[in-house]
């Protein structure tokens, strides 16, 4: 990136005369992206010299240094923001009002024509590799399936994904190789494994080794007993791709944490996989499929949104804080479903949750009502947005794991703002214990309360 000084273009460097022009320890800072006290530090780690000012106040530093040093960096130490926010710079995912890309390319237009692994590894590497297929190694498969398989049978797909991923890290010793090539190969295990070690719909045995096919193809057979046709499974597969990033959303937010540990890419999966879990995130689309159920059930979205305005709830599967009108995944999903005759009941439900919800507020509908166009058509469970979500976030999640192993570690790191009592205070007098047998104050042998 090319940074005009203030001396104009085509001098850039050169002061008075042609001599090397110096930078403040200010513009220095600018320039490397990072506070004045971390110009200090690569000036005491021999990566800047510095000269001081005539009379001794401050320092200067040489441009052509400075901007070699933010080459090499890749400027990768940002100064907080304004608000004091901590900025990522990331080349994976850009946002704009009304649509996103991946490394530049357009997100929508991506998915229309290259499938999830496809998306994958232009997110990872930028580059296509056209056809490719993830493998789960066998061992890896084997250990997931087993753990996912013990679990209770209440157990949610997502609790059996964050045991599948421990066990999958369990089977394989290479997981602590962080060079590019070493994440990359344990992402290209990781996520068929995830997908295999979930149980398959209607109750129908997995064979002993992986099945074939594309992974929404595999990913199919464990959230519908009903044969895929080519168009059910183009929306899958699109779905797969449209959710595989997007920017630093909560749960990328705390894989980047991890990696910034240099956890290996298991360890920041299953941080993201614990974030995602809240139903404020990967968990939304469970109220959007059970809302679309009962519309279509009661034949009309009024009686359904009014239920949800009486008791307090708000709308699921309406409106995105990062876009101004409809969700760019949710319009390319949508548009797909209505090619399909089997989905039109589901997607004309969601349509009339939209203009039903706009008579009061305009709000658009988003990915998740999209994603529960799909389960509810086809009659999948109500987490299967959030099963599709988990499997595709993974692609992103070893992304950002990739970018922030690059980046100084451990430099995440607020200071909290202590609220307790003001220090020293006594120290505290022991508790009572309470006497074996006995129940809390007034309670009778059997922990009962007063007679009165």
């Amino acid at each position: 990136m090319t940074h005009d000084s203030a001396h104009g273009t085509g001098t850039q460097g050169l002061g008075a005369e042609g001599a090397p022009h110096r930078l403040t320890t200010r513009e220095a800072a600018e320039r490397l992206g990072v506070k004045s006290e971390t110009v200090y530090a690569y000036v005491s780690r021999g990566q800047l010299t510095s000269k001081r000012n005539p009379g001794g106040r401050g320092s200067t530093f040489d441009a052509t240094e400075v901007d070699a040093l933010a080459r090499r960096t890749g400027r990768r130490e940002p100064a907080p923001s304004a608000a004091g926010d901590l900025v990522f710079r990331t080349g994976i995912t850009l946002i704009e009002p009304d649509r996103y890309f991946f490394r530049g390319v357009d997100a929508t237009e991506l998915a229309r024509h290259h499938g999830y692994e496809e998306v994958a590894e232009w997110i990872w590497t930028g580059e296509l590799r056209p056809g490719i297929r993830f493998t789960a190694a066998r061992e890896s498969l084997a250990a997931a399936r087993r753990t996912a398989a013990s679990m209770p049978r209440h157990s949610s797909a997502t609790d059996r994904l964050r045991a599948a991923v421990a066990a999958a890290a369990s089977a394989d010793p290479l997981r602590f190789d962080l060079s590019p090539e070493g994440v990359l190969n344990s992402a290209r295990n990781l996520i068929p494994t995830l997908v295999g070690a979930l149980p398959a719909a209607g109750g129908a045995a997995d064979g002993e080794v992986e099945a074939e096919g594309s992974l929404a193809a595999r990913l199919w057979t464990k959230l519908s007993a009903r044969p895929a046709d080519a168009a059910a499974l183009a929306v899958l597969d699109t779905a797969l791709a449209l959710l595989a990033d997007h920017d630093l959303a909560a749960s990328t937010l705390a894989v980047r944490v991890a990696a910034s540990t240099h956890a290996n890419p298991y360890a920041v999966v299953s941080a993201g996989l614990g974030v995602l879990e809240g139903p404020l995130h990967g968990a939304a689309s469970g109220p959007a499929h059970r809302m679309l159920a009962e519309v279509v059930d009661r034949g009309g979205a009024a009686p359904v949104v009014a239920d949800h305005l009486r008791a307090g709830r708000r709308v699921p599967g309406l409106g995105h804080r990062l876009y101004r009108s409809e969700d760019p995944r949710a319009g390319e999903l949508f548009s797909l479903l209505d090619e399909i005759p089997q989905a039109a009941p589901a997607v004309a439900a969601a349509r009339d949750v939209v203009a039903t919800t706009a008579r009061h507020t305009p709000l658009h509908a988003n990915v998740d009502l999209a994603l529960a166009a799909l389960s509810v058509a086809y009659g999948m469970p109500a987490e299967t947005g959030e099963t599709v979500f988990a499997v595709s976030r993974t692609a992103g999640w070893i992304a950002h794991a990739m970018e922030e192993y690059t980046e100084r570690p451990l430099r995440m790191r607020p200071s909290g703002q202590y609220t307790g009592p003001r220090p020293p205070q006594p120290l505290p007098a022991p508790k009572a214990a309470t006497p074996e047998g006995a129940g809390p104050e007034g309670a009778g042998p059997e922990g009962a309360g007063p007679a009165n």
